[in-house]
């Protein structure tokens, strides 16, 4: 038994008006042992349309004033309901199908949906067991189609408070929960956590299969993540975390690393390396007098006291332009061949350098002074060119040093991978590691993948504003554009090779719109500011405008989620997780604290 409740009056496009029966207003209508909901915004009517039943949702309604009798002479007035709709789809054969074939015509008779029509318009999104929440208006749990959303890049976005963590925790948990088992050997995930809210048992209770990584900047004792020294030892990764400039000190870092790759089998490579430049600095018919500064740094790393303090008592003449050892007076005059000051005063200590294990900054920081006094002496550059990059790279050691560590090895056995950076106080080091995190497993995952790709890499960036952002004005636009391009690059080609992406953020705005428009999928929570919404409206094709009118007045925890995988929007209240499986993101309980 169908119920009627009025007709088609108007069709413009596909925006159609209906006109209502007065006594179809009741929230629910009983009939025949089924449930009917009444008409109101974001309900689902059909419109019969011969053998077809069109499937519109409500947008919007309103008063019509008529104040002409049925005789044509005026009369009180009367107000008739009107109707805006918009078609979704349509039955056939009870089943729904997306997608706009057929419009009504004027005078088509308009039916309420039955609670069964309405669950088989969201019938494949429950099919499978992968629910994550309750659709908000009709109350049914909605399972979300996972082949489709994994394999695709994802956004989550709201205020801080609306519940987006909540949501990010709530998908990977049911993903884990599902098919961890089977995803061992064939993915890997890797979540990058500013805040610290995924430390706990969070997402994943086995922690046979998962790594987390507590980098502390200040502590050298503490968790350090292991980057692929091929990965480190590279021009354009040195150039990055070191933001050197594109003219001058980028073709230097290239020519540090081309001499350390060439000359790196040979025994004591460094060692003879040092020898050989302080030799090289003392003959030179054409000495620098910057030169002595660099080799005093070199000598106080590899914690050569003597040569340090025999460094310290040589001076530059600039009346003559050469350097001078005075406790050795006139003979002490270091003339390129015209003397043999070096073989009296430097050569026994030299021969006697012998380095101890160094660490990987330490070796960098010698090289690049090493190859800067060889450039010096060479005519190759600018001392005041290339001395802002040394300075960067000794200001970085320290804290890089503590939070990475070199290794040879390129496989990681654990499916899932946290690296908190909660204790990363330096502003730059949270910036650079994930770029090295992204740079490495990208280059990794793609030089390795098979077509099609037989394996996937799922990077999740919690709070990706911090490193996605375009509008930062501390740092250089060659190493801002730097940064956004890598990602630019994984988002736009990473799904052809199993690569994806999941951005959470409470400032969508400041991400580049490059990345926001590349995002397949969405999980939209309250959203109030006005450039947040206007990049939706201009990036988002599924968001439809009565979704995107209740985007500022969604309630704690629900979301709408749109995309590609979704034939249309859905309003959902995403299920609160357990204590223990919540992220540490809790509102502060001031009434407990101050009790």
């Amino acid at each position: 038994m169908r119920i009627k409740v009025g007709e088609v009056i108007e069709v413009r496009g596909l925006k159609i008006t209906l006109r209502i029966n007065d006594d179809s207003n009741k929230e629910f209508i009983f009939n025949n042992g089924e449930i009917f909901k009444g008409i109101s915004i974001r309900e689902f009517i059909t419109i019969e349309r011969g053998f077809k039943d069109i499937v519109c949702v409500v947008e919007g309604e309103y008063l019509s004033e008529n104040s002409m009798s049925s005789t044509g002479i005026s009369d009180t007035p009367k107000y008739i309901r009107k109707v805006e709709v918009k078609p979704i789809g349509y039955f056939d054969n009870n089943k729904f199908i997306e997608g706009i074939k057929y419009l009504p015509m004027i005078k088509d008779s308009v039916f309420l949906s039955s609670q069964k029509q309405i669950q088989s318009i969201f019938n494949k999104f429950t099919t499978d067991d992968f629910s994550i929440g309750n659709l908000i208006k009709e109350n049914f749990p909605i399972s979300i189609p996972w082949e489709l959303v994994f394999n695709s890049h994802l956004g989550i976005f709201g205020n801080t408070g609306s519940g987006k963590s909540n949501t990010l925790t709530k998908l990977y948990t049911t993903l884990f929960d599902k098919k961890s088992k089977k995803m061992l050997g064939k993915s890997k995930f890797v979540l990058l956590d500013f805040n610290g809210e995924y430390t706990g048992n969070q997402l994943l209770t086995s922690q046979k299969n998962k790594k987390i990584y507590k980098l502390d900047s200040s502590n050298p004792d503490g968790d350090k993540l292991p980057i692929n020294s091929n990965q480190f030892w590279n021009h354009e990764t040195l150039s990055l975390l070191f933001k050197a400039t594109t003219n001058t000190q980028t073709p230097f870092i290239r020519r540090v690393v081309s001499r350390k790759l060439k000359y790196n089998d040979n025994t004591n490579s460094l060692e003879n390396y040092i020898k050989y430049t302080i030799k090289e600095n003392f003959q030179t018919t054409s000495p620098k007098k910057e030169t002595i500064d660099l080799l005093k740094k070199i000598a106080e790393i590899i914690g050569n006291q003597g040569l340090k303090d025999r460094l310290a008592e040589i001076s530059w003449r600039s009346d003559s332009g050469v350097f001078h050892h005075p406790p050795s007076g006139n003979s002490g005059y270091f003339n390129g061949g015209s003397s043999n000051a070096y073989e009296s005063i430097c050569e026994t200590l030299v021969s006697e350098i012998s380095l101890e294990e160094i660490n990987f900054f330490n070796e960098l920081i010698i090289r690049i002074n090493l190859q800067l006094v060889n450039d010096l002496i060479s005519g190759y550059v600018q001392f005041e060119h290339i001395q802002p990059l040394l300075k960067r790279v000794e200001s970085l050691a320290d804290n890089l040093c503590n939070v990475i560590s070199l290794t040879d090895d390129d496989t990681t056995s654990e499916l899932l991978t946290i690296i908190s950076l909660r204790k990363c106080n330096h502003q730059e080091i949270k910036k650079i590691i994930p770029l090295l995190v992204a740079k490495q497993l990208y280059t990794a995952h793609k030089n390795s993948v098979s077509t099609p790709p037989n394996k996937t890499v799922h990077l999740i960036i919690d709070e990706a504003h911090n490193i996605l952002s375009q509008q930062s004005l501390r740092e250089e636009e060659s190493w801002k554009d730097y940064r956004l391009e890598l990602f630019e690059e994984i988002i736009k080609e990473g799904r052809k090779f199993g690569f994806f992406l999941t951005l959470s953020s409470q400032r969508p705005a400041d991400i580049s719109p490059t990345i926001m428009s590349q995002i397949h999928n969405f999980f939209i929570h309250r959203l109030v500011n006005d450039k947040d919404l206007f990049l939706l409206e201009n990036t988002i094709s599924t968001l439809d405008t009565l979704s995107k009118n209740m985007i500022p007045n969604l309630p704690k925890g629900a979301c709408i989620i749109t995309g590609t995988a979704f034939d249309l929007p859905l309003v959902i209240q995403a299920d609160r997780l357990n204590l223990g499986q919540r992220p540490d993101s809790e509102d502060v309980d001031l009434v407990k604290i101050w009790s």
